[in-house]
């Protein structure tokens, strides 16, 4: 089961790590150029970036987003063994 899950982990993490970058980076340049530099023509290009409204899918985008971030959180859970039920043959050794 394990091996699936790293499976689909390693094939969500492909899919989705270059739009969550360029999220992440369009994200802190904007707040940089906007609140530190003022810089409002460079800003609203990021934004513009951030929110892939330059392609038209802004009402899109962020859910996508959120998909692939939530298919890496239950794929990674299940991977660290978390969830994992407890034989009763340990238990029954520890009584």
């Amino acid at each position: 089961m394990v091996r699936a899950f790293r499976k689909y982990h390693r094939l969500i993490a492909i899919a989705v790590c270059l739009p969550l970058l360029l999220t992440v980076i369009t994200g802190m340049g904007y707040t940089i150029f906007d609140e530190w530099f003022h810089q409002d023509e460079i800003a609203e290009f990021l934004i513009g970036v951030h929110t892939f409204k330059i392609l038209g899918l802004e009402t899109i985008f962020p859910i996508l987003n959120g998909l692939g971030l939530i298919g890496l959180l239950v794929t990674g859970l299940s991977m660290t063994g978390l969830f994992k039920k407890r034989s009763q043959s340990k238990k029954a050794d520890l009584h």
